[in-house]
């Protein structure tokens, strides 16, 4: 009797899922020698295939190794919730290679300003983010632009409830000049050297369904180029708008038919 087939597998994808799961249970940073000799991978092997999935999100490089990255996260967040996480993902992604820089998305969630997302690439790493946006709106491209698209009462309330901390010399600390900056919201709102000194971030408000930002930062010399392109960062507004939207919409629908 002919032994049944088993299922056709795809020795990269194991490959790559099994450095994924030893990661994870190693809870530390760890080598690429170690992954190697844990999973039985040859060495020149493991090296491409965690390079590959650095790139896509699932680890993260760090100086002590390698790490879970993000994208898992919002893998599990988006499969509870709606696709909205992914598709903004996906807009990021699009936005980092057209502007061949590191990309955000930041929203309010219960009258906080959290970072949802980052797409980076090692020709475009992302700022080092030393301070949350919880106490460095204020002094972020991102923050400014959501703070500035929030209702005037909004707004107020929280920048009473959030010092602003002087981070470099270019920091703006003054209340009333950052509302002035951000009287009759901008559409293109720029930190130059406000949260890193060198660094330039580029940032546009998102309005809709949720109040958030997309945005990118670069090094201060490329800030003009970036000027000269801010039609993308608000096209990939407008995308997270209509795909966060989207998600709403189908969730409502679900909700209403009893089978969310």
């Amino acid at each position: 009797m002919t032994k049944p087939a088993g299922p056709t597998l795809i020795g990269s994808v194991v490959r790559a899922l099994s450095l994924l799961e030893a990661v994870a249970e190693h809870g530390r940073p760890v080598q690429a020698k170690t992954l190697a000799r844990l999973t039985e991978i040859p060495l020149p092997t493991t090296y491409h295939l965690l390079r590959t999935l650095v790139h896509e999100g699932y680890l993260v490089r760090t100086e002590g190794g390698y790490v879970v990255g993000d994208l898992p996260g919002h893998l599990a967040a988006a499969g509870k919730s709606s696709s909205a996480t992914l598709r903004a993902r996906g807009v990021l992604r699009s936005l980092h290679d057209d502007l061949g820089a590191a990309a955000y998305l930041a929203v309010v969630n219960d009258g906080e300003i959290e970072l949802v997302d980052i797409i980076d690439s090692p020709a475009a790493p992302r700022t080092d983010l030393w301070v949350g946006l919880h106490d460095a709106a204020h002094a972020t491209a991102l923050g400014k632009a959501i703070i500035g698209a929030l209702p005037e009462r909004e707004r107020r309330d929280y920048l009473a409830s959030h010092p602003m901390a002087d981070l470099t010399p270019r920091t703006h600390t003054d209340v009333r000049a950052l509302l002035a900056e951000l009287d009759g919201r901008p559409e293109v709102v720029v930190d130059s050297q406000e949260y890193t000194l060198g660094t330039t971030c580029v940032a546009v408000p998102v309005r809709g369904r949720v109040v958030g930002a997309v945005a990118v930062s670069v090094p201060l010399s490329q800030q003009e180029r970036v000027l000269r392109e801010a039609h993308r960062l608000r096209r990939a507004a407008n995308r997270v708008a209509l795909a966060y939207a989207t998600a709403d919409d189908v969730a409502g629908h679900a909700d209403r038919a009893g089978i969310a």
